[in-house]
């Protein structure tokens, strides 16, 4: 079995069997980066009693540590406790980079400290937005911060997420990539048949349904887009906190011929609810990169959306502010421009701007160049997080040199010598 060209631990608390766009990514990024050649192993938490070493399509090993989640599937924050099971790994798997993903993960934050106390190099991908001013955002970027301070390299999904974590973190944007999210376009193909929108034209919504998500301004376009338009009708997927307020909404107005409600959508069913529309509509408020934006265009749909930095180009999509009037608005312009829509020309356009192979390789560039990254000593890098504050500052290296000398105990309690090497298993394709 030929040595593999990198080996690569994915860090983040959100992985299968959870649905998400991180979830997501993380696993398709993993297998094109298998076909390249390459090692990939993912470590997460526990989820119900999927614990241990699982492998999933193609080899990807998956370790499902005995972590169970505190808070919106996020592992309790424990500092220096998941240190001893984090360095087993890297061992174990012999690991040349370290990839966390998402800025609320736990598991991502602390895995990514220890990996540089051991020095590897360590990269993050930001996937979400935050704001400045709320407590939980002044929190949340602290951390980051902490985090950023002594990584190697960053990736962010669009442009207007690397504004966004440059400004939070203090990040030099310079170790900053762009490297945008794709979709899967062999599952996300349009109907054999498009339905036809001479008689009814169907607007598709699958989202969660939270305020970040724009639940609200649906509660208030959705009627006045059925006022308008009478063979208009709504389908709309997701769960959530604002799902009661959509409910009351159908009933206020005596909608429920018209808006269909159909609670959470497993991903493998999306594509299924997508095809059966002529519109997608996206509503959030803040978005770095909606993966559900991609699919709708994939399966043919003309996509409405607030402007939370576009993803598609000027002819696939209908932009609007986050604003009901706007929006009704742009619902109009799409219905005018629906019958030009030629859904199977738009899905071979998907395929071509985003691919998933293409995301693989140019975080191929990113492990480079973190590669040929100076390693830096304990001193060089307590430097680099006193200038994160005053008193944080001074917190942070109290935290990175506690971590240095519980490494270094554990390396004398076992050395890395005993840690037993997993063997590489080559799966048929």
């Amino acid at each position: 079995m030929a040595e593999p060209k990198l080996r690569v631990l994915m860090v983040s608390d959100f992985f299968f069997p959870n649905f998400g766009g991180v979830e997501n990514h993380i696993y398709y990024l993993s297998q094109c980066l298998l076909n390249l050649g390459h090692k990939v192993v993912v470590m997460t938490h526990a989820y119900g009693n999927r614990t241990g070493v699982r492998y999933m399509t193609g080899g990807l090993k998956v370790y499902y540590v005995p972590w169970r989640p505190f808070a919106m599937q996020n592992t309790f924050p424990t500092v220096y406790g998941t240190l001893p099971i984090v360095r087993t790994i890297l061992k174990r798997e012999r690991i040349t980079v370290v990839h966390g993903h998402q800025a609320f993960s736990t598991l991502c934050h602390e895995a990514l400290m220890h990996a540089r106390t051991m020095g590897y190099r360590v990269v993050f991908t930001d996937h979400s937005l935050y704001g400045f001013a709320d407590v939980g955002s002044i929190h949340m970027n602290k951390v980051l911060q902490f985090t950023l301070a002594d990584i190697d390299q960053a990736i962010c999904v669009s442009h207007t997420s690397k504004e966004n974590t440059v400004l939070r973190s203090g990040l030099a944007p310079g170790k900053v990539f762009m490297i945008p999210n794709a979709v899967d376009t062999a599952m996300f193909k349009p109907a054999d048949v498009r339905p036809s929108s001479d008689d009814v034209i169907t607007i598709v919504v699958i989202s969660r349904l939270v305020y970040r998500k724009g639940a609200d301004l649906l509660v208030e376009v959705i009627p006045e887009v059925c006022r308008l338009y009478p063979n208009v009708r709504f389908v709309v997927g997701g769960d959530g906190p604002k799902h009661v307020r959509l409910e009351e909404m159908r009933e206020k107005h005596s909608l429920q011929d018209r808006v269909e409600m159909l609670g959470a959508v497993p991903h493998s069913r999306v594509r299924s609810v997508l095809v059966t529309g002529h519109i997608f509509l996206n509503s959030s408020l803040t978005e770095a990169f909606c993966i559900a934006i991609l699919e709708a265009a994939s399966c043919g749909l003309l996509t409405v959306s607030t402007r939370v930095g576009g993803v598609l180009p000027d002819d696939m999509v209908v932009l609007a502010e986050p604003d009901p009037d706007d929006m009704v608005r742009a619902i109009e312009k799409a219905i005018s421009i629906l019958p030009s829509i030629n859904p199977e020309e738009m899905h071979n356009r998907m395929k071509k701007l985003y691919s998933w192979q293409d995301v693989a390789k140019r975080t191929e560039i990113v492990y480079d160049r973190a590669l040929k990254c100076s390693n830096r000593n304990l001193l060089e890098r307590l430097s680099r997080f006193l200038s994160c504050g005053a008193w944080a500052g001074k917190v942070f290296c109290m935290v990175m040199i506690i971590d240095y000398l519980l490494w270094r105990l554990l390396q004398f309690l076992q050395p890395d010598d005993d840690v037993e090497e997993a063997p590489d298993i080559n799966f048929c394709n």
